[in-house]
């Protein structure tokens, strides 16, 4: 297994996406996306591609885990591990010495373990509001769709 750092594509990003049965967006969304994210970070096996998660965030304060996919026949293999691993190295390297940061993320209920695996805490928790998100959505008809 191999990991590597801002390589992924827009059509690599749909077709991880699609596997584990999310409904992508356009390929100009997920191009825009991807010219916003801090790092990508994808894993492969050979020259297939098997995994990815992006992140995304101020650099500062607060970064987000997103679009974290692992297809489904490499799940359970150590693929999802090597991912945030990498994710999480990146940002220790990236911020300034004595800073903390934010690492958020909204998972699903089956992935819930291995997040907690991974020093994750769920929320809603005691001291602090549930995470919560919102899908907001364009007008019809208000720029093109890919």
């Amino acid at each position: 297994m191999e990991l590597k750092i801002n390589t992924l594509t827009s059509e690599t990003f749909r077709k991880l996406y699609t596997s584990v049965g999310w409904e992508p967006p356009g390929i100009g969304q997920i191009r825009k996306a991807l010219e916003n994210t801090a790092a990508a970070f994808t894993a492969y096996d050979g020259e297939e591609a098997v995994g990815t998660v992006r992140l995304i965030g101020d650099g500062g304060m607060s970064f987000y885990t997103k679009d974290f996919a692992v297809s489904p026949a490499y799940q359970s293999k150590g693929v999802g591990t090597l991912l945030i691993d990498a994710l999480e190295n990146y940002i220790r390297k990236t911020i300034s010495p004595g800073w903390a940061v934010s690492l958020e993320l909204i998972s699903t209920k089956e992935a819930a373990p291995f997040y907690q695996r991974k020093g994750f805490e769920e929320r809603p928790c005691d001291w602090d509001g549930p995470g919560m998100f919102k899908m907001i959505r364009s007008l019809p008809n208000a720029g093109e769709k890919d």
